[in-house]
């Protein structure tokens, strides 16, 4: 399979986004990767990211999206907020507006820089908690919008938006990385690496879509 040029992946070191750097490694000649501090949560996240980046030799870049925090006061970017899930239609307060928005634009602007066309993110919007900017039609209408404002043809890739998490884990275990995804990523709302606090709304949907995955790789070796 021939590879295409290069790219960068919006990086967090949670599942989604290492599953998605290990199919970027996979499809692409060239990967770098870029984290956002936005003063989330915990700063775990990023030393997360960096690690994960070192280790597989892959250049990791630090953007300051401080400015997120001061607009959208929420559970991830306040600790005195507790995390809850939405309720009767509402959005679950960990949705910060803008984010992808802001993320994907910042990281076209980079990708600009380094003469990459090709940007990844690991949007879904198949096991997602209803976020707007995790939804296809954000994304493609982004991409226009990216490509008209720098007058330049960038390509945002999204291997994850029609999986759910059984089968984003399926995609990690094809990818022969289930093992590390599984240990080293930090996917958890309290900065607990690997399977996590197991109680946080992220955690008991990363463990459902596992335990689905297994039993299902389970019952066909049967």
């Amino acid at each position: 399979m021939k590879k295409l040029g290069k790219a960068i992946v919006v990086f967090s070191g949670g599942q989604d986004s290492t599953t998605c750097l290990f199919w970027a490694l996979k499809h692409f000649e060239q990967v770098e990767t870029v984290t956002f501090d936005y003063n989330q949560r915990h700063n775990h996240e990023i030393e997360c990211a960096k690690e994960i980046a070192k280790e597989l030799g892959v250049n990791n870049t630090v953007l300051d999206m401080s400015l997120l925090n001061q607009l959208a006061p929420n559970a991830l970017t306040r600790n005195d907020i507790e995390v809850k899930a939405g309720e009767e239609g509402e959005l679950p307060n960990t949705f910060v507006p803008g984010r992808n928005l802001m993320f994907l634009s910042f990281a076209a602007v980079m990708a600009k820089q380094i003469n990459a066309q090709h940007l990844i993110t690991g949007v879904c919007e198949t096991d997602f908690s209803g976020y707007p900017d995790c939804r296809d039609i954000f994304i493609k209408s982004l991409n226009v919008t990216l490509n008209l404002s720098m007058d330049d043809e960038f390509y945002i890739h999204t291997p994850l938006m029609h999986l759910n998490k059984a089968e984003t884990w399926e995609l990690a275990d094809e990818l022969g990385v289930l093992d590390y995804v599984r240990e080293k990523t930090l996917t958890c709302y309290n900065g607990v690496r690997g399977d996590g606090c197991g109680t946080c709304p992220a955690c008991e949907l990363r463990q459902r879509g596992l335990e689905q995955y297994l039993a299902q790789k389970s019952g066909e070796t049967l």
